[in-house]
C-alpha cells in the first residue's frame, strides 16, 4: 500500500446543519447494515443508514460476490446440505427465495452456497429497511465523526446536496473497510503483517447452454481438475488467467452463470490494498481486463459458452479484506480450526478458512462442525457508542478468511442491533454488555445458538 493516509481528525465544527437526530446511525447497507438497521428499527430505535451507492447490499451487490455462503456444514458426506446458521440471515435468505432471487443449495466443495439475483437483492432489502421505518440516505459518504471526547456522537455526511451532520446515541460501522472507526482513530490493522487477501472480479455471462456445461463441468462449483490444466495451457499461449481454480455458478436466471476466476494484483505484483484508491481504481481496470480474458478461455474451451456473452461485472471489485478493528476480544485462528464454542458466542460459522492471498487459495475445512464467534470481536478496544458489524470485526489473518463471508455478516448485524438495544434502554457501553445476553436475545429472535 502506498502512503495514503486517512484524515483521523474529529469534527468540532458546530456550522455543520444536523440533517438527522436519531438513536442509532448505521454506515454502510451491505448484508451486516441491512440487518443491523431492519433489526434496531424493529426493535423500536429511531434509525438512519447511510449508503454511498444507490442501493444496498455492499460486496453482495455492489462486488458480485453473489452468493450467500456460511449457511451448511461441511461434510466428506454429499448426502443434502444442512442448514446451521439462522436468524435475520434465514429471513432474509426467505424474503429472497420467495422473490425468485436465490437458488438452491448448490455444492461447493464440501459444502453448499446459494447464488442470488443482485437486483432481487437490492429489492429485498429496501423492503425490509422500509417496512421497518429506516430512513435511508443513498448516494451519501461519511466524510467524519462526530465526538464528545472519546465517545461517538455521530456522523458528518456528504452528499451533492453538501455536508450535514447526523447526530446519533449510537453508531454501527457496517462499511466492511472500518470507515468511522478508522476516523476517529481508534485502532485498525491490515491483514498479517500488512498483507491482505487479494480482490477479485465477479462477472456474470448470458446465453449460456448451462445443461451442456453441466454435463462436462459437474455439479460442483469449483472447477475440476481438466478445467484448471486446460486455463494453464491457455496461459501458456498468451491469454491473461492468473488463477488456475476458478469457480462457477449457476445464477436465478435462465442461461446465465457468475464467475469468480480473477485474481487481482497490481502490475508490478505487488498486493493491492484497495483502501488507497490508486490501488482501487488498478484493480478496477486489471479486473475487467482478466473478466474480458477468462471470458475468451470459456468461450473457446468449455460446451455451453460458444454464444455466451458478458452480461456485467461488479460495479466495484469483490473486496475480502481491508481494516480489522482492534477489538475488546479477538476471534482467533486457532478458535477456527478448532471449532471453538464461545459462551459469548453470537453466531455460528461453518465456513472453511478461505484465503486468497498468493497464487493459489488456501482452503482449510470445518468437517462437520462449527465455531462461534464472541460478541466482543464486534467492539473496538477504544471509543464509547460505537460498535461495527460486518467483515472488520477483530479477527486474526486467518480465522477472517473464515469469518467475513455473507451468512455470518448478517448475523454481525442482527448482533449490534441486539446490542445497541440493550445499550440504550439500560445506558450500558457496548464493553459492559455481557455476550451471553445478546446471544440469549438473538435465540429469541431465531439464531441457532
Amino acid at each position: 500500500m502506498r502512503n495514503w493516509q486517512i484524515d483521523a481528525r474529529v469534527t468540532t465544527d458546530t456550522r455543520l446543519p444536523v440533517l438527522a437526530d436519531v438513536d442509532v446511525v448505521v454506515v454502510g447497507g451491505g448484508p451486516a447494515g441491512v440487518a443491523a438497521a431492519t433489526v434496531a428499527a424493529e426493535s423500536g430505535l429511531s434509525v438512519v443508514l447511510i449508503e454511498k451507492y444507490g442501493f444496498c447490499g455492499g460486496a453482495a451487490v455492489a462486488g458480485m460476490s453473489g452468493t450467500i455462503c456460511g449457511m451448511y456444514l461441511a461434510t466428506e458426506e454429499r448426502a443434502r446440505p444442512q442448514q446451521i446458521v439462522f436468524g435475520f440471515t434465514e429471513r432474509f435468505r426467505g424474503e429472497l427465495l420467495a422473490r425468485g432471487g436465490l437458488t438452491e443449495p448448490q455444492v461447493y466443495g464440501k459444502t453448499w452456497t446459494s447464488t442470488h439475483d443482485p437486483l432481487k437483492w437490492s429489492e429485498t432489502a429496501d423492503a425490509l429497511l422500509e417496512n421497518a421505518g429506516v430512513r435511508i440516505l443513498f448516494h451519501t459518504a461519511v466524510t467524519d465523526v462526530v465526538m464528545d471526547g472519546d465517545t461517538h456522537a455521530g456522523v458528518v455526511v456528504e452528499s451533492n446536496a453538501g455536508r450535514s451532520v447526523v447526530r446519533a446515541r449510537r453508531t454501527i460501522d457496517a462499511s466492511g473497510d472500518a470507515a468511522v472507526v478508522a476516523r476517529a482513530g481508534h485502532a485498525y490493522s491490515f491483514g498479517l503483517d500488512g498483507r491482505i487477501q487479494n480482490p477479485t472480479m465477479f462477472f456474470r455471462l448470458g446465453n449460456v447452454d448451462v445443461e451442456r456445461h453441466l454435463e462436462s463441468y459437474g455439479d460442483d462449483t469449483i472447477c475440476p481438475p481438466e478445467v484448471s490444466a486446460a486455463i494453464v495451457a491457455a496461459r501458456e499461449k498468451g491469454l491473461d488467467l492468473p488463477r488456475n481454480h476458478i469457480w462457477i455458478f449457476p445464477t436465478p436466471r435462465p442461461n446465465e452463470l457468475m464467475v469468480n476466476a480473477t485474481r487481482l494484483t497490481a502490475r508490478d505484483g505487488r498486493m493491492l490494498n484497495v483502501i488507497d484508491p490508486e490501488d482501487f481504481t488498478e484493480a478496477e481496470i486489471m479486473g475487467r481486463r482478466q473478466v474480458r480474458a477468462y471470458r475468451e478461455f470459456l468461450h473457446d474451451n468449455l460446451p455451453g459458452f460458444e454464444n455466451s456473452y458478458v452480461v456485467d461485472t461488479g460495479t466495484e471489485a469483490g473486496i475480502r479484506q481491508t481494516r480489522t478493528i482492534s477489538g475488546v476480544k479477538t476471534l482467533t485462528n486457532e478458535d477456527v480450526v478448532n471449532a471453538r464454542k464461545q459462551p459469548d458466542g453470537i453466531c455460528r460459522s461453518p465456513w472453511p478458512i478461505e484465503l486468497h492471498d498468493g497464487e493459489r487459495p488456501k482452503l482449510h475445512w470445518i468437517l462437520d462442525d462449527y465455531y462461534e464467534v464472541p460478541f466482543h470481536t464486534l467492539v473496538p478496544a477504544t471509543g464509547e457508542n460505537i460498535i461495527v458489524a460486518g467483515r472488520s470485526l477483530s479477527a486474526e489473518h486467518e480465522a477472517l478468511a473464515s469469518a467475513r463471508v455473507t451468512a455470518q455478516c448478517f448475523e454481525y448485524g442482527h448482533a449490534a442491533a441486539v446490542a445497541t438495544l440493550q445499550s440504550i434502554e439500560n445506558g450500558t457501553r457496548y464493553r459492559d454488555l455481557r455476550g451471553s445476553d445478546i446471544r440469549a436475545a438473538m435465540g429469541a429472535n431465531g439464531s441457532a445458538l
